[in-house]
């Protein structure tokens, strides 16, 4: 049976990729740092073991792997999920808030990456997966923190499928576009419908639609795909 490890998987986007890969067959383990209740309910739902874990601390993040090996007996496919955003004008950014944004989005995957790729060096296999932003490929106002965050994510993704490709691990990202999830809440009736006339798909994205990306990227039909952005943005993005 493959396993996976998400990190960031107790609510949005990382739930329901816990749900798609329990529905097709996978060990489930993920994480979560403060959902206590949703992170239950999604384990007692799908059967997923649950960790909690505070993706910026090292020491939380070598436990979480520790755990999730021993309960799984491998890790086949790390999937970087955890994400904390905020509306703030640059001049306002506190280097707390930074440090915050920066220590979830992007040291984080770090963090994971390098305790996992360690197993997975051994076993030359592995699927790296890192969900970045499209605000990581084209910036966004009122983000600079968050949008600097991911985009350290595609430079990380890049230099790791170089370093990684060598011993059999892919590495890769996707880029979802307006996804319809608790973080995208904050948005008026009007906000929502002008980012769907930009679209060119003509609608919000769902979380299926990037739990899919994810799942192709674990699979075997993307084993000569590395160091790619997948974007998921309904053509919002192009490049």
């Amino acid at each position: 049976m493959k396993t996976v490890l998400i990190n960031g998987g107790s609510r949005g986007i990382g739930a329901d990729i816990v749900r798609l890969f329990t529905e097709r067959g996978y060990a489930v383990a993920f994480t979560y740092r403060s959902s206590e209740k949703e992170a239950g309910e999604l384990s007692s739902e799908t059967g997923a073991l649950a960790i909690k874990a505070d993706s910026s601390s090292e020491s939380d993040v070598k436990a979480a792997v520790g755990l999730a090996l021993s309960k799984l007996g491998k890790i086949d496919c790390l999937i970087n999920n955890a994400a904390v955003s905020s509306i703030t004008l640059f001049t306002d950014i506190s280097l707390e808030e930074w440090n915050r944004t920066v220590g979830v989005n992007l040291t984080g995957a770090f963090l994971y990456a390098r305790e996992v790729s360690r197993e997975m060096i051994k076993k030359k296999q592995g699927r790296i997966i890192n969900i970045t932003s499209m605000w990581g490929v084209v910036g966004a106002s009122c983000e600079v923190h968050y949008s600097a965050a991911k985009a350290g994510l595609i430079g990380l993704t890049k230099a790791l499928a170089k370093e990684l490709g060598p011993s059999g691990i892919t590495v890769n990202a996707i880029a979802p576009g307006v996804i319809d999830t608790e973080m995208n809440s904050h948005l008026s009736d009007a906000d929502r419908a002008a980012l769907t006339d930009e679209t060119p798909l003509m609608r919000i994205g769902s979380v299926r639609d990037v739990s899919e990306a994810a799942y192709f990227l674990a699979s075997d039909a993307a084993a000569f795909v590395t160091g790619e952005i997948m974007n998921v943005s309904g053509g919002f993005v192009v490049y």
